[in-house]
């Protein structure tokens, strides 16, 4: 494995257990922070870095940034009608740069997933734990609001777990190609 790669795989760890912790702030407060978004923004980059500098391609920097600014720019008018929070926005437009522009494909389908799961609980928050219910109605009864950063965050971590699962394979792989020639 070779030293880029593994820098890049720290990052990205990092970048899993900071989706995490937005996660887990968006469902009990409801906010996401500009600090966090700007820390993904940063690990982000730092791990395309490390895979352009790896591919000697920067490609998929070019194409990360043109969906992060092309998600910004299409979600920015729901948030214009108070449809979706600021904080969704800004780490919608974020993951791309955390998962790459070739797996954009691989995290939609993720968000809807959990987009759709998020819909269900939203119509029967009985399928919720007792503890979890109990937090949730207490913040729907005061707030309204449905935290939408959940599924994202749970996207981007999924989008980004198969992506490191993929690396570690192909790096460590036996080598069998190799044998046969």
């Amino acid at each position: 494995m070779s030293l880029l790669l593994a820098a890049a795989l720290v990052f990205k760890g990092a970048a899993v257990l900071l989706l995490a912790r937005i996660a887990w702030t968006d469902f009990t407060t409801q906010k996401i922070a500009n600090r966090a978004v700007l820390l993904l923004l940063c690990l982000g980059l730092g791990a395309l870095q490390f895979q352009a500098l790896q591919t000697h391609s920067w490609l998929e920097m070019g194409i990360s940034a043109f969906g992060g600014v092309a998600l910004f720019l299409a979600l920015f008018p729901f948030w214009l009608l108070r449809k979706i929070g600021a904080g969704d926005v800004k780490l919608m437009s974020v993951t791309p740069f955390l998962i790459g522009g070739g797996n954009l494909a691989v995290f939609s389908v993720f968000l809807l997933v959990f987009a759709v799961a998020t819909a269900a609980l939203v119509k029967n928050p009985f399928l919720l734990p007792a503890g979890v219910f109990r937090h949730y109605v207490q913040h729907m009864d005061r707030k309204g609001v449905v935290p939408f950063g959940v599924p994202i965050s749970a996207a981007a971590i999924c989008a980004i777990a198969l992506q490191m699962y993929h690396a570690v394979v192909v790096a460590t792989s036996s080598g069998v190609l190799e044998q046969l020639n």
